[in-house]
């Protein structure tokens, strides 16, 4: 029975005309993905310019500017070079664009997580980064207290940046060598692969939304 059913398919199979693909069709395909767009919205993610991504692919930067801007059409060995170094499968650059989304958390349902090992910690934070579909950003609200008896806060140091907007107090940022204060609206945009210490600079709790940028290798 089997064999009759797979004799009937591969009869049916051969009896369907292959249509010959039109080269046309292929370029708007390719358009409609927005492949350029794609490819330079990783350059840029990567904080690459394109002399440094042509030296990565051995692609020219002159050819990647066509790409990025669909002035040629790249081929699946062009692609794949482009995969490679931003990590990113064939499929990738094929995908239908994400739908636009809303997403709403909850002041209730987030968790305070106090600072690690400490009885007394010098600070609280509260993640919302489950709201960032691709995990590319990590946004918390910290708050740091006035104790000056506890150690500080001392970020993980990765390869990215991090971006601290002071909503309330004072916060006492140092950085490497260098020592700066933040008051109520002030930012400070940071390389993360630093060392660096946050700390209350007040008599009052200093609130802070920290934004980690990791960048992806």
């Amino acid at each position: 029975m089997m064999t009759d059913e797979l004799t009937t398919m591969n009869e049916t199979d051969m009896a369907v005309p292959i249509e010959e693909v039109n080269a046309d069709s292929v370029e708007q395909m390719i358009e409609s993905n927005s492949v350029g767009a794609r490819i330079k919205q990783l350059r840029l993610k990567r904080s690459m310019g394109l002399v440094e991504l042509g030296v990565k692919t051995g692609l020219s930067a002159s050819f990647l500017s066509q790409l990025e801007t669909g002035r040629v059409v790249p081929t699946l060995r062009n692609l794949a070079r482009l995969g490679l170094v931003f990590n990113k499968d064939l499929s990738y650059f094929f995908q239908p664009d994400q739908h636009s989304f809303f997403r709403v958390q909850r002041k209730k349902d987030r968790v305070r997580i106090p600072q690690p090992r400490a009885a007394n910690p010098s600070h609280l934070a509260e993640s919302f980064g489950i709201l960032v579909p691709d995990r590319s950003l990590g946004p918390c609200i910290a708050e740091f207290f006035p104790n000056r008896d506890v150690n500080p806060f001392r970020p993980q140091m990765y390869q990215g940046h991090e971006m601290v907007y002071l909503v309330s107090g004072s916060l006492e940022i140092e950085f490497g060598s260098r020592r700066d204060t933040l008051h109520a609206g002030d930012v400070a945009y940071l390389d993360a692969s630093t060392a660096r210490v946050f700390r209350c600079a007040g008599d009052e709790s200093a609130k802070a939304l920290i934004i980690s940028v990791p960048l992806r290798v």
